[in-house]
C-alpha cells in the first residue's frame, strides 16, 4: 500500500489537518510509529504518543483537540478505531488476487463455483458442492459433498468442511477450523462400554461469521447446529452438536460449549469460559474469563463470573469476604 493523506481521507471520507501530500506505505501502533506509518489514536491513555509519534499519518477522531503540537499529518473521522479497520480491509481487498484454480485440485465436475471463485493448491472440493461468487478457498482445502458455501468468504489453509454442511455470504474460516465433524454421542451400555451414536445432521453458519484457527463446530445427529449472522469465534474453541449461538455473540479463545445449549444474541464469552449441556443464555449476557456456567441465565443483560458462575458483584463481594478471611 501508498497512500496519501489526501487520498486516505477521500476513502475514509475525513479531512486533512497538516500536509495532504505526506504519504504512508505501512501500518504502525502509535507507540511505534515511524516516518512512512499510519498509525491511530483511539483511546485517551495514548494521547502522550500523540506527541511522540513520528508517523508520516495519524488517523484520529474528527473531535479530538491537541495539547501540543503534533507532528503527523492527521486524517479526522468519524471513528479512528472503525477507520483503521476500513484502511486496514481496504488495504487487504487490493493485494488480493483472483484466478479461477491453480490446477493442482480436485473438483468434482458435479461442483459449481460462482464468478471469481480462487481455489489454491490440493484443494479437494465434493461432488454437488456449491461456491459462491468472489470466495477464495485457499490451500489443502478439504469441502466434503453437498456443501453450500455462500459469497466473498475466505476459507484459509487447512480448513476441513464436512459434507452437508451450509456456509453463509463474508464467512471467514481461519487456518485449521473444522466445520461439521462428528458430535460427542455415546449412548451407557449395560456392560460399562459405550455405543457411538451416528451423527447425520449439519452445521448452518449464517452471514458476516468469523471463525478462529484449529476451531472445531460439531454436526448434530439430527437436525443442525447453527451459528447465526454476525458471530465472532476466537481460536481453539470448541461448539458440541445442537449448540445454537445467536447473532452477533463473541468468544474468546479456549470457550467450550457442550451439547444443545443456545446462547442468546450479542453475548460475550471470555476466554477458557465452560458451558454445560441443554441450558438457555439469555441475550447481552457477559460471562468472564475462566467461568463455569451450569445453569440457565434468564435475565437479559447480566454479567456473570466465576466457577460456578454468579453475578459478577456478588462474585466481587465474596471474593472481598474471601480475601479479609485470608488475611487475618
Amino acid at each position: 500500500m501508498e497512500y496519501t493523506a489526501r487520498k486516505l481521507a477521500q476513502i475514509l471520507n475525513g479531512t486533512v489537518d497538516g500536509n495532504p501530500d505526506a504519504v504512508a506505505s505501512s501500518f504502525a501502533k502509535i507507540e511505534h510509529g515511524k516516518p512512512g506509518n499510519l498509525s491511530f489514536f483511539a483511546n485517551p491513555k495514548y494521547e502522550e504518543y500523540v506527541y511522540s509519534s513520528r508517523a508520516s499519518i495519524l488517523l484520529v477522531n474528527k473531535d479530538f483537540v491537541p495539547s501540543k503540537p503534533v507532528t503527523p499529518t492527521m486524517v479526522r473521522v468519524e471513528n479512528a478505531y472503525s477507520a483503521l479497520a476500513d484502511s486496514l480491509k481496504y488495504d487487504s481487498d487490493r493485494r488480493k488476487t483472483v484466478r479461477r484454480h491453480r490446477g493442482r485440485c480436485r473438483i468434482a465436475f458435479s461442483a459449481k463455483l460462482g464468478k471469481r471463485v480462487w481455489v489454491g493448491d490440493f484443494v479437494t472440493i465434493g461432488k454437488n458442492c456449491s461456491i459462491g461468487d468472489r470466495t477464495r478457498i485457499c490451500d489443502n482445502v478439504t469441502i466434503g459433498e453437498g456443501t453450500v458455501i455462500g459469497k466473498d468468504c475466505i476459507i484459509y489453509p487447512g480448513v476441513h468442511i464436512f459434507p452437508g454442511m451450509i456456509i453463509g455470504d463474508r464467512v471467514i474460516l481461519h487456518a485449521g477450523c473444522i466445520i461439521g465433524d462428528d458430535g460427542f454421542g455415546n449412548a451407557p451400555q449395560a456392560d460399562g462400554s459405550w455405543r457411538k451414536i451416528e451423527h447425520l445432521g449439519n452445521v448452518i453458519i449464517g452471514n458476516d461469521v468469523e471463525v478462529g484457527s484449529n476451531t472445531t463446530i460439531d454436526r448434530a445427529p439430527m437436525e443442525s447446529t447453527i451459528i447465526e449472522d454476525g458471530v465472532r469465534i476466537d481460536n481453539l474453541c470448541q461448539i458440541a452438536h445442537n449448540v445454537v449461538v445467536g447473532k452477533n455473540t463473541a468468544m474468546a479463545a479456549l470457550t467450550g460449549i457442550a451439547g444443545s445449549t443456545k446462547i442468546g444474541e450479542g453475548c460475550i464469552l471470555a476466554g477458557q469460559v465452560g458451558i454445560v449441556g441443554h441450558v438457555t443464555i439469555a441475550d447481552h449476557t457477559t460471562v468472564g474469563a475462566k467461568s463455569g456456567v451450569i445453569g440457565n441465565i434468564r435475565k437479559p443483560g447480566e454479567t456473570y463470573f466465576g466457577t460456578p458462575a454468579i453475578l459478577h458483584k456478588t462474585y466481587l463481594r465474596s471474593y472481598a469476604k474471601f480475601k479479609r478471611s485470608g488475611e487475618e
